[in-house]
């Protein structure tokens, strides 16, 4: 759900909060550290150097983005 999330709202930066009502439902609150690690996932599997992301971009205190 995360990735059909991002894909969806492509190039649009997506807050943490948004992930997490999304995603998890207004109920659930993991820790936004559960965020991060889907996003390294992600990177891991779609990125060629996940250490340079060219689709899965952080956005500092706000949230992620991808870019397609």
């Amino acid at each position: 759900m995360l990735l059909k999330l991002l894909i969806d709202r492509k190039n649009e930066v997506v807050s943490r909060q948004q992930i997490l009502q999304s995603v998890w439902g207004y109920d659930v609150y993991p820790s936004t550290r559960t965020i991060d690690n889907f996003i390294l996932s992600f990177r891991k599997y779609f990125e060629n150097q996940p250490k340079n992301p060219e689709f899965f971009h952080s956005v500092r205190g706000v949230g992620y983005k991808f870019v397609g």
